[in-house]
């Protein structure tokens, strides 16, 4: 059940908080539960200007929707386009646009993770009156100061010019006043200094050899525009829920979106019963899930799943799978709209990957396919044979996935390495740093077979019956193969999973590594296909090499790990180190083939990432700094019991570090200093700290504890409710 607007706003309006022992009390009176009903289903994309909305207002200006399948209408329809893109506006009390932007190195920091300014839609007319204003050419570009944008080099402070082009693979949206165009960054050279530039460039990497691998398989989609290939993702999303008045006892929360301190409660997840329990009506975790549905439905986003997830206060959301760029730009939008929702709710909503020790961090799976414009499943076995009329068409784009994931397994970790992730890969709770991937026995066996010429004809995924010997459940059939959570790139039927994605990520960087390095593959092939060998014999060879990288293992057990390095798979532990490969002379040459980045920028982008990772550590640390004096020696000197003079020893300490960092000459040294400091020196001192907390009474420590900050459940006071049912 998604609740409606007035369901929402009802139950958040009777939600007050108080703090109470240490508790967060929710008084709640009042409370509406709404029946399912199909009229929920007519708000949505209501803000999106697609569809059936955009119809409606382009034909009062003589066209129909039909010209914003075409990017061309930028040239030959744009004031058509801008006005009525006014007149929805208008209509619907928005005056206000933006070109939407998501500058580099926002991961942890930026709130939303974009860039805008905002103007009103008006200029004076001759009688110094306002009317409203908004042309074709203003929709379809801007310009802005680029200067305070992470950049890496790629122009200096007296050349700040950054410049703005709406992107027509992801519609324009509509929230409160205001418009919002979504649109690539880029400075006056054409340089890109965003996260979106690269993973259009790598659509149309991936719908070129695409197309040309397809044709050699029989299926031909050159012609007119729209019918090539696309890379359609799906974005789950993690997060944490604590209480909003501990919250605000927690510096380094507010600062930089972790604990660096903290004893564990006496209960984890190590019950494993938060774990898709029942959300609770006595929190206000179920209202807050049930508005941000509602938001983004409004949003024409099918946030479709909300459940609790392993860690205690950890939940998530999941929408339905659409075309990559429309997919990252929507995530977006669900990560702030989560942001600014649950402090309706008395509650702060927490997106970085580990904002607490010993539970499970967040992550968001990056579920990734091909498909041809029509719908055509390339990764589906029986879709894409069908639609080539080819039985080894399957085989051959899977033999082409396996090499590009062998190949650039290094690449695949450099765009997974938020700063989050330092404290969460191959934790049993992400799949650890070792780039294999899975795809069962019964795909394996039939790849096998192919590779070494013992067996013809298609692949046919395989099922299996379950009887659980009662009359009431009868048999019932389930995929042969099982899932494996501890993959980091399992395929899954139709699509393959990147489960080590970080939760606060913009997932640009990863969708444009895998379109890039399966890209490059899909073009080895159709080369070679040109020069007259067989697809069947360059698949068979190309799985042989390739073959180490499958693994339908363990990927938690250390002696897996151990054999897969031993195999020569790519290994990366260090995030810094993996974001060093992006400079790496194969993977720069991989990026200019490809026509996703220059040289240039690859170098620019690994000096911002390094400055990013470096900048995040440094916050961690002067905020554990400003903890231990303003907080935790206060309080052992109150309690007259602890480590003092280790606590005045752990300060000089990071102190000194951190001048070591700023001393650094490059960005690659200061975050190689920093990953030691944070990894270590301040591992160290965490102890220290919790040592502290242990022994001092708890009416004299001022810190929200993790008992505070990770139980609603059992620390919030709930008033009687009254259950009032509507039509």
């Amino acid at each position: 059940m998604i609740a409606s607007s007035a369901a929402v706003r009802s139950l958040a309006a009777s939600l007050s908080r108080t703090a109470a022992g240490g508790r967060t009390a929710f008084a709640a009176s009042g409370a509406v539960r709404t029946f399912a009903s199909v009229d929920i289903y007519s708000d949505f994309g209501k803000g999106v200007f697609t569809g059936k909305v955009a119809d409606e207002y382009l034909k009062k200006q003589g066209a129909d929707g039909s010209v914003l399948k075409d990017p061309n209408w930028t040239k030959t329809h744009a004031d058509v386009v801008a006005a009525a893109v006014l007149d929805w506006a208008t209509d619907n009390g928005a005056n206000v646009y933006c070109h939407w932007f998501q500058p580099m190195a926002a991961s942890g920091v930026r709130h939303g993770l974009t860039g805008q300014v905002h103007n009103m839609m008006l200029k004076f007319n001759d009688d110094l009156e306002p009317v409203y204003d908004f042309k074709g050419k203003t929709l379809i570009k801007g310009e802005t100061d680029g200067s305070s944008y992470p950049n890496g080099g790629l122009r200096g402070t007296h050349q700040a010019g950054g410049y703005l082009a709406i992107d027509t693979s992801s519609p324009i949206f509509m929230r409160g006043d205001t418009i919002f165009i979504p649109s690539a960054f880029v400075s006056y050279y054409g340089a890109a200094l965003d996260e979106k530039t690269p993973v259009l460039r790598s659509n149309a990497a991936v719908n070129k050899q695409a197309c040309r691998l397809l044709r050699h398989l029989g299926l031909d989609l050159s012609g007119e525009w729209g019918k090539g290939v696309r890379s359609n993702i799906g974005l789950e999303q993690e997060y944490f829920l604590v209480p909003r008045d501990a919250y605000y006892r927690r510096p380094d929360l507010q600062m930089t979106g972790r604990t660096v301190i903290g004893k564990d409660a006496p209960r984890g997840q190590e019950m494993c019963d938060h774990y898709m329990a029942p959300p609770s009506s006595a929190t206000p975790a179920l209202a807050f899930m049930q508005e941000v549905q509602d938001e983004c439905w409004k949003l024409g986003i099918p946030l479709k799943t909300r459940h609790r997830e392993v860690a205690p206060n950890q939940f998530e959301f999941a929408p339905l799978y659409g075309y990559n760029t429309t997919q990252i730009d929507q995530n977006l939008m669900v990560m702030q709209i989560i942001e600014e929702t649950a402090p309706k709710h008395g509650l702060a909503a927490l997106l970085q990957e580990k904002p607490f020790n010993d539970v499970n961090g967040s992550g968001k799976h990056n579920n990734w396919s091909l498909a041809t414009a029509d719908g055509v499943q390339l990764l589906d076995p029986k879709d894409i044979n069908e639609a080539t009329g080819n039985d080894i068409a399957f085989p051959v784009i899977m033999s082409a996935i396996v090499a590009a994931v062998d190949d650039h397994g290094d690449l695949m970790r450099m765009a997974i390495s938020s700063p989050g992730n330092d404290f969460r890969l191959g934790a049993c709770e992400a799949p650890p740093a070792i780039v294999s991937m899975y795809l069962g026995d019964d795909m394996t066996f039939y790849l096998e077979h192919f590779k070494d010429g013992k067996g013809k004809g298609a692949y046919e995924p395989g099922v299996k019956t379950l009887d659980l010997g009662t009359r009431e459940v009868l048999p019932f059939e389930v995929p042969a193969e099982d899932r494996n959570r501890t993959s980091p790139f399992p395929y899954g039927g139709s699509r393959f999973e990147f489960r080590a994605v970080g939760s606060a990520q913009n997932v640009s960087m990863v969708n444009a590594v895998l379109n890039t390095a399966v890209s490059e593959k899909f073009a080895e092939f159709a080369d070679r296909m040109d020069a007259g060998e067989s697809a069947e014999d360059i698949a068979r060879e190309t799985l042989n090499k390739h073959w180490r990288v499958i693994f339908n293992g363990d990927n938690y057990c250390d002696e897996a790990q151990e054999e897969l390095t031993n195999r020569g798979i790519w290994r990366i532990d260090s995030g810094v180190e993996a974001l060093h490969a992006l400079t790496s002379e194969k993977n720069v040459k991989l990026f200019e083939k490809m026509g996703v980045l220059t040289r240039e920028e690859c170098e620019a982008r690994e000096i911002v990432l390094h400055d990013h990772y470096a900048g995040t550590v440094e916050m961690e640390a002067l905020s554990l700094v400003d903890m231990i004096h303003q907080n935790i020696v206060p309080s052992v000197k109150a309690a007259k019991v602890g480590p003092l003079e280790d606590l005045f020893e752990a300060v000089k300490t990071i102190k000194a570090a951190l001048a070591g960092i700023h001393a650094a000459e490059t960005s690659y040294e200061k975050a190689q200093l920093a990953r030691v400091l944070r990894l270590e020196t301040m591992v160290e001192i965490r102890a220290v700290c919790d040592a502290a907390e242990e022994v001092v009474p708890a009416d004299l420590w001022t810190l929200a504890t993790y008992k505070e900050l990770l139980f609603l459940d059992t620390h919030v006071d709930a008033a009687p409710t009254e259950e009032v049912y509507e039509e």
